[in-house]
């Protein structure tokens, strides 16, 4: 290790204290990694964030006297710093993470069922991997967007740009990751009820969290959303979510866009992946107006098929700007490709792709 080399140094929460011993074995056996303190509940999480400053934090959500959520919140009020929940693979586990994620938590690992769960390669790569991620993420005072999304004033459009290829519904396929849940509650609200589009999603998350983020996305939404169903007909005034562990694509029947899901292997570690869906449309008969949107998220997934949208579609791709983005990865990486037509910031996205496919 070089001698300037800075650990990450970590705050374990949790009120397991085999979870806690198992969780620091884990960080600690990457050499980038070092656990400065181990605390029980929500109470001393609050005090110790204050005194020995981590750089990350990993806060279960179901703790005695102080909550996970509840210590997160006062965390993103007084001493703002990444966290990383752990949340079980319940419903309820899902809502209650899509609520952390709301105060401010960076991002999520699945609680194991198990030692050996928790002990497998598997998850000590992820764990390990999310808290790296987690320690670059861009982290403000409260880390809130707030909800209440305008719509999308029509003297900020400019309508008349818009020259789309034929009278079809547009097609807009969006990518995202860590810091997506939060993103999507700001943009999906402002899409406008009598939208013409047709909206496709990728967001990376495991089962049960991609249903209920659908869910609470329909419940403040002027469109209709809901997760993705097999052989289901693409309508306008949708927007459709992938399931958690299944990669979307899109075949066209006649003059229909049919969603077409599937188990098959992982792509760059990712089911659903942003690749398999942008080049399932990039491969596909279909000649709608197409645009690509890669928003906050690590790594590159999105990349290679915004290359194959613009290459085989002339796919107009927009990519979320640096400093509205939690983890600027994958933007980055598809703007380095030199396919992108706009850089935005998150509160111009949807204004962007109106812009673009009309009303």
């Amino acid at each position: 290790m070089e001698p300037n080399y800075k650990k990450i140094k970590v705050l374990i929460v949790d009120d397991s204290r085999f979870i806690q011993k198992v969780l620091m074995d884990i960080l600690q056996s990457d050499d980038a990694i070092e656990v400065i303190g181990l605390a029980k509940n929500g109470e001393e999480a609050i005090t110790m964030v204050k005194d020995l400053k981590p750089d990350v934090v990993t806060m279960d959500v179901e703790m005695p006297r102080v909550s996970g959520i509840d210590a997160l919140k006062v965390i993103m009020d007084e001493s703002p710093v990444p966290v990383i929940m752990l949340s079980s693979l319940t419903s309820d586990g899902a809502q209650s993470t899509l609520n952390a994620l709301e105060f401010g938590a960076v991002d999520f690992v699945q609680k194991p069922t198990g030692v050996f769960d928790l002990n497998s390669n598997n998850n000590k790569i992820e764990i390990i991997n999310k808290v790296k991620i987690a320690s670059r993420a861009k982290i403000h005072k409260s880390n809130k967007l707030s909800f209440n999304s305008p719509t999308p004033s029509p003297s900020r459009l400019n309508l008349n740009s818009f020259k789309p290829s034929n009278d079809k519904t547009s097609i807009v396929a969006i990518g995202i990751s860590t810091g997506g849940p939060k993103a999507l509650q700001y943009i999906i609200p402002q899409i406008p009820k009598n939208i013409t589009a047709s909206f496709l999603v990728v967001q990376h998350m495991p089962p049960n969290f991609t249903k209920s983020l659908a869910d609470r996305l329909n419940n403040i939404s002027q469109v209709t959303v809901k997760e993705a169903e097999d052989g289901e007909v693409v309508k306008p005034g949708f927007v459709y979510i992938a399931p958690g562990d299944y990669h979307l694509r899109v075949k066209e029947i006649g003059k229909d866009v049919i969603i077409i899901l599937g188990k098959e292997d992982s792509v760059s570690g990712h089911r659903p992946s942003v690749d398999v869906m942008f080049n399932s449309i990039a491969e596909s008969k279909i000649t709608n107006n197409i645009v690509g949107v890669v928003m906050t998220g690590m790594g590159s997934d999105g990349t290679k098929g915004a290359v194959q949208l613009k290459n085989s579609k002339g796919s107009f791709i927009i990519a979320q700007d640096e400093s509205s983005s939690i983890v600027y990865g994958m933007p980055k990486s598809v703007a380095k490709a030199g396919v992108v037509d706009k850089i935005v910031s998150l509160d111009r996205i949807i204004d962007t792709i109106i812009n673009r496919v009309g009303v």
